[in-house]
């Protein structure tokens, strides 16, 4: 994956050949050349390209990545104080733990706006089960509130709600799953 630093080598590349476009631009409009609006086009969209490249050189495009997270779904979102995760219903509590860490950080953003003087940005995690054939159960199994404004945030609250845990299923490959007989 590209850094910050090859986006601006990359930058600086295409500014020099905007550059040389723009100089041959300008001799096509002096010598009254066939193709000087094509180049003046070609020269507009270097410099376009330019432009982005730079931007990112400046921009860090990095993603934490929590060791033991499971993957998750957004499923609500209201961009500003409060989003709602889905995550699988064979999820442990170590997964949440770790999954809820992955979201406050890649549900993080400084477009945010803070609610009512709510500088929290709150994550619930759930999950759908089925108890008995024909019911359908969301089940909330813990929450994260992290801030709004501040990206590395090491004072993060994570909650985790036990008794809906327990209602989970046990799955073969559980730790807290009873030993199978053979």
């Amino acid at each position: 994956m590209p850094t910050t630093a090859d986006f601006l080598t990359y930058a600086q590349w295409v500014g020099l050949a905007t550059i040389a476009f723009g100089l041959l631009a300008g001799l096509g409009f002096l010598f009254k050349w066939g193709i000087r609006f094509r180049l003046v086009g070609v020269t507009g969209f270097l410099l376009v390209l330019t432009t982005g490249l730079f931007a990112l050189g400046l921009v860090p495009l990095t993603r934490t990545v929590v060791p033991g997270a499971v993957r998750f779904s957004t499923v609500f979102d209201s961009g500003a104080t409060q989003a709602v995760i889905v995550v699988p219903a064979t999820i442990t509590e170590p997964e949440l733990t770790a999954t809820l860490k992955q979201s406050a950080s890649d549900l993080f953003s400084f477009g945010r706006l803070g609610r009512g003087g709510e500088d929290q940005l709150t994550i619930r995690a759930r999950t759908v089960i089925h108890p008995e054939p024909g019911l359908s159960q969301i089940l909330y199994l813990g929450q994260v509130k992290r801030s709004l404004s501040v990206r590395e945030d090491d004072q993060m609250v994570i909650e985790i709600f036990q008794d809906n845990l327990a209602k989970l299923p046990k799955s073969a490959n559980s730790p807290t799953a009873a030993p199978q007989d053979s």
